[in-house]
């Protein structure tokens, strides 16, 4: 009797066990298809940062020098080699230094709205991706170049209503063809004040100081709260003082001219609650989004247009908490965060809001002219948006009842990086220096002519018109990429295609900073 009933109860645990076992296996594999098919389950977060991608990594210590090829002034540390002093009596005339900042493109411009836009951009990619920027030694080099943009923009920044925007005359610099070190034109400066102001270039400079405040806090604790007091001060000069610069300066229409200010101001008061932590800001973008955030309507991210990024950096302060704030400004946080979903759900290909704006290729194709400063722009804050995903264990973002994890924003993301780096038709990169073939007649002065030619500024055309590839290598930079019909032609007349700029480079620089490795981003700049 003892052994039957040992052998029953044996058998009744054997079947409960396999029971156990059909509905676990159940379980795991409902699990499985629920989460292949977007389901809630997060996607794990990132720890410290990893062994870095080498393609990755080799792209951005080359996308870094391009800031080195651009800065204007006294040199300090200079590494390279055909460039040298230039510019040096910037800002005389009003009896200031304004020698420092970058040259905005391949001429010899100094555009205060593009070159804040730089400083902004790389400022959040420091904020975001320096501890992945360490990762390859390239947090240093990426202060540095900022603190020679955040040098000039204080210098330029006098008085608390007066911001001079520009240095050079474009139409007598784009008469001329030759090296910055050797220019002899004159050098006129444009000056913002109460009676002539410019919402837009404030509040972006506003922006930049207020997040590059952000990144010098641990570093140099005395500089950071310079440039948080011009940031505050700016901030108050464009919100007061509203008009767009395109109006108040008809000359600049034609180089940067402006699509509105709105955006600028949602920017910049963005940056300065994450700079300060005060809930003032946070109800300035509530009260004012109204106005200006175009909810519910995606935009493209680029120097003229800052919603998007806003929009995604104030979906920070969802992600991460805003207890302190008020239900009026948490639902006005919803709203940014729904248009910056928006965003990301248009960037899809596969996406029933997908846009349409793409390659054959799937190259994202808004602009001919620099037509890869919107796919690195998306890209990068798909890359951002991604990561707060996933430290924010996030699991999904819906698109009209399609889901997509974290994971598929990085893949997008490195699908716009690996075009730039050579997937794509031409089989070229269009990061000059980057790969076995890239762009050998980079629309760029300085790059063009030998250091060693003596020029004036109409006897250096010879080099413009030149059959040969520039005598010296613009490192690092983006040129403006290729048509839509993914075609690209390297000549050094072809200012559309060929030119590189500042702020390109900043964006791809946040976007190969994102993907070099992976690590779980801050919860607070501050």
């Amino acid at each position: 009797m003892g052994a039957e009933k040992r052998s029953r109860g044996w058998c009744g645990w054997f079947l409960v066990a396999v029971v156990l076992a059909l509905v676990a296996g159940a379980i795991v594999i409902t699990v499985r298809k629920r989460s292949s098919h977007g389901g809630d389950e997060a996607e794990p977060a990132p720890g410290p940062p990893g062994a870095p991608d080498k393609k990755y990594s080799d792209a951005l210590k080359i996308a870094m020098q391009f800031f080195d090829v651009q800065k204007s002034g006294e040199l300090e540390n200079n590494k390279i080699s055909w460039r040298g002093d230039s510019a040096l009596d910037d800002g005389s005339e009003a009896k200031l230094d304004l020698s420092k900042g970058m040259y905005d493109a391949g001429d010899h411009m100094k555009f205060g709205f593009p070159m804040a836009f730089t400083a902004t951009v790389l400022s959040w990619a420091i904020l975001e991706y320096g501890d992945q920027m360490k990762v390859v030694n390239q947090l240093e080099p990426a202060q540095d170049s900022l603190k020679w943009i955040t040098d000039y923009l204080v210098a330029a920044h006098p008085k608390d209503n007066v911001l001079y925007i520009q240095v050079g005359d474009p139409d007598k610099d784009h008469k001329c063809w030759d090296r910055p070190e050797t220019m002899t034109e004159k050098r006129p400066l444009i000056m913002l004040n109460t009676s002539t102001s410019g919402t837009e270039v404030a509040a972006e400079t506003a922006a930049a100081l207020a997040s590059a405040s952000l990144v010098f806090k641990s570093v140099d604790s005395t500089y950071s709260s310079t440039l948080l007091k011009h940031a505050e001060q700016l901030f108050t000069f464009a919100d007061k003082y509203r008009a767009s610069y395109s109006v108040s300066i008809p000359q600049v229409q034609t180089y940067y001219n402006s699509t509105g200010y709105g955006d600028e101001l949602l920017w910049a008061a963005s940056w300065l609650y994450h700079a300060t932590g005060e809930q003032s800001y946070l109800q300035y973008v509530s009260q004012n989004g109204k106005s200006f955030a175009n909810f519910g309507s995606p935009t493209w991210f680029c120097w003229d247009n800052k919603l998007a990024g806003a929009q995604v950096l104030l979906s920070r302060v969802s992600f991460f908490g805003a207890k302190d704030a008020s239900g009026s400004v948490k639902n006005s946080l919803q709203a940014y965060q729904k248009t910056a979903e928006a965003v990301m759900c248009g960037l899809f290909a596969s996406s029933p809001t997908a846009t349409s704006s793409r390659t054959e290729s799937g190259l994202i194709w808004v602009s001919e002219w620099n037509s890869l400063q919107h796919p690195v722009a998306s890209a990068f804050l798909a890359t951002v948006y991604s990561d707060y995903m996933l430290t924010s264990r996030t699991a999904k973002i819906s698109c009209d009842g399609k889901s997509y994890k974290p994971s598929d924003l990085r893949k997008f993301a490195k699908s716009q990086a690996d075009y730039v780096l050579g997937d794509n038709p031409m089989k070229m990169s269009y990061l000059v220096g980057y790969g076995n073939k890239y762009p050998q007649f980079v629309h760029h002065r300085g790059a063009s002519i030998p250091a060693n030619a003596t020029t004036d500024c109409t006897s250096g055309f010879k080099w413009l018109d030149s059959a040969k590839p520039n005598p010296n290598v613009a490192i690092g930079g983006l040129v403006g990429g290729p048509f839509k019909n993914e075609s690209f032609i390297d000549s050094r007349n072809n200012s559309m295609q060929a030119e590189p700029s500042t702020y390109n480079s900043a964006l791809l620089v946040g976007l190969l900073s994102g993907l070099v490795t992976t690590s779980s981003v801050v919860q607070s700049f501050a």
